[in-house]
């Protein structure tokens, strides 16, 4: 299978944020969530799909959004959106937060042989308490936030295991000498498994874990049916590394921060 930039914007825009804990601010063209105090931020434009002109469209999220209380809305532009978004949030004080990208690979054929680690990782999927605070210890590391209650943990440890063996995805956590140093989560939906959260605690870097973690997510993906994988990253830390694994970028997917004020 050659993948197409249609089929990945296509791919890309199926791909809808909603955890479980979010309160959900739904019209007929867009999503917003607002989101508990753990995570880093506290409002998301998740979807945005306007039937009519684009200014008037934003105008009117942005207007939802200021109801709701945070001083700032976070907003992704993706690959398919109306073109012109940039530059209406870009007029209306929005600057770019983090430049993520979207990148794509070919499943269709099995998933890739990456070149293991040079240190001994073992991997263990999210199934129980322990391993998943373990990683979401790991991603407060890399991305900030704050460790979820227990009971958010608790309750993501019997989804994902449900959901793992199923082959409906989960999450990785990497530990080194018996220390998680890293981790990383899939999702497969309709083929397309859905790449989320890869990151190496700093002090661990360099040394092929979070390559070790990509591996075993793609060999999952691709012994579930998925015959493309999918990940928004950053062009400054995994984006390299996803490339030198065969992975393609097909676009800018930038998240601007939009004051609310």
């Amino acid at each position: 299978m050659s993948l197409s930039t249609e089929a990945v914007a296509a791919a890309g825009a199926a791909w809808v944020w909603m955890p479980d804990d979010a309160e959900v601010v739904e019209d007929a063209g867009y999503t917003i969530l607002r989101l508990p105090d753990y995570y880093g931020f506290d409002l998301s434009v998740v979807s945005f799909t306007p039937a009519g002109p684009l200014a008037p469209a934003v105008d009117a999220v942005l207007a939802r959004a200021r109801t709701l209380g945070p001083p700032v809305l976070d907003w992704q532009v993706l690959i398919g959106d109306p073109p012109g978004l940039r530059d209406e949030l870009a007029a209306r004080g929005g600057r770019v937060k983090l430049g993520l990208e979207i990148l794509a690979a070919d499943l269709a054929d099995g998933a890739p042989a990456l070149r293991p680690p040079t240190v001994p990782v073992e991997l263990r999927w999210a199934t129980d308490f322990v391993t998943v605070r373990d990683g979401a210890a790991v991603e407060v590391t890399g991305f900030g936030g704050e460790l979820p209650p227990a009971t958010r943990l608790e309750r993501t440890a019997a989804r994902n295991a449900k959901a793992t063996p199923a082959g409906r995805g989960g999450t990785l956590v990497a530990y080194l000498d018996g220390e998680p140093v890293g981790t990383g989560g899939v999702a497969v939906v309709d083929g397309v498994a859905r790449l989320t959260g890869g990151v190496v605690v700093p002090a661990r870097r360099g040394r092929g874990v979070y390559r070790a973690v990509l591996a075993a997510r793609l060999d999952y993906a691709a012994a579930n049916g998925a015959t493309m994988a999918l990940v928004k990253s950053n062009p400054a830390t995994s984006g390299p590394i996803l490339r030198r694994t065969g992975f393609t970028a097909f676009g800018q997917e930038p998240v601007y921060a939009l004051p609310l004020g």
